[in-house]
């Protein structure tokens, strides 16, 4: 197995919002996807769901879904909403957190962008959720909640690493707070 510096990793992981035009192989679309089936569940319930969105005009409306805030999956090349069957895990907001935050580190991996665009608690035009529209526009069913969208494509900026001498230790307590 090759050794990975998952530190180096972690510390280039940005959210990126723009992209280039570029799209993006079926296979590191795979290899995404292959993060998040991997991913641990509560109780090995899996209860999430990802929908691959690759289709300009779907993208263009999937952006307008929020006030602010969506605008990059509009500009990306592959979108996949993370969403979850709640009849099979109570804790699925974190099943599908997990299985995101894995899927976002697969991409940096490959040295894609990819950005989180939060869709459950966020509201469009009119104070109606996101959720709503989104679970309307791609027929998803009732007993299913969204959590968010991944975004992913070929960076079209350039953000600095995360710098480790502002690491927050005073957040850490040993023993004891």
């Amino acid at each position: 197995m090759d050794k990975i510096n998952f530190n180096h990793l972690i510390l280039n992981r940005r959210s990126i919002r723009r992209y280039t035009a570029q799209e993006l192989s079926a296979d590191d679309v795979k290899l995404v996807l292959e993060a998040g089936l991997l991913a641990p569940t509560s109780q090995n319930s899996h209860p999430w769901h990802f929908i691959v969105i690759d289709d300009k005009e779907m993208l263009q409306r999937m952006s307008e879904v929020r006030t602010m805030g969506a605008g990059p999956v509009a500009r990306c090349a592959v979108a996949i909403v993370v969403a979850a069957d709640t009849t099979l895990s109570d804790v699925w907001v974190e099943d599908c957190s997990i299985a995101a935050s894995y899927m976002q580190l697969q991409a940096a991996a490959l040295g894609l962008g990819s950005c989180w665009i939060q869709i459950r608690g966020r509201f469009g035009a009119d104070n109606i959720p996101a959720e709503e529209q989104l679970m309307d526009m791609l027929g998803i069913p009732e007993h299913v909640n969204i959590e968010c969208i991944i975004t992913l494509g070929y960076k079209d900026e350039e953000r600095k690493p995360l710098d480790p001498s502002k690491t927050l230790w005073e957040k850490v307590h040993i023993d004891r707070w």
